[in-house]
């Protein structure tokens, strides 16, 4: 079942994050945080287990970042990671954003909704605030896609 996230789901949205952040796929996020962003995240959950995350982060008036996808490894291919980013991609235009973003590894997996890869230059200061707390930093490998709304 697809739906918004709650407070209740902030420790098992940080174990999915913490599983990828530890291969080098995606930043980690501390509880602090999570608890703070709690209202950017869709979970999928099944029988009260998380299996999923993704979170729509706004970063200005027209842009957002579609940001921590995950999804269990016992979970994948069925879906659920469309189905989060699916979630993400809708609300920013129910919001009236006009772009979304992404930085990722996964080119073709965004590339199915549309989004196209943009040289990291293209994107505003205001979205490597993050990046700082990357081991990558400053020699980020990711790939940066944005989508038109």
């Amino acid at each position: 079942m697809l739906r918004k996230a709650q407070i209740a789901d902030v420790k098992d949205i940080q174990k999915l994050l913490t599983h990828f952040a530890s291969r080098g796929d995606m930043l980690s996020r501390s509880l602090s945080e999570l608890y703070e962003a709690i209202r950017d995240f869709y979970v999928w959950e099944e029988n009260g287990v998380v299996l999923g995350a993704a979170a729509l982060h706004i970063m200005w008036e027209d842009l957002a970042e579609i940001r921590s996808v995950a999804v269990s490894e016992d979970a994948g291919r069925k879906g659920i990671g469309t189905m989060l980013v699916q979630a993400c991609i809708d609300e920013a235009r129910q919001l009236g954003l006009k772009r979304v973003f992404c930085l990722t590894y996964k080119p073709d997996f965004f590339g199915k909704f549309g989004m196209r890869i943009v040289d990291k230059s293209e994107l505003p200061h205001k979205v490597w605030t993050d990046c700082i707390k990357c081991v990558k930093f400053p020699d980020c490998d990711e790939i940066a896609m944005i989508l038109d709304l």
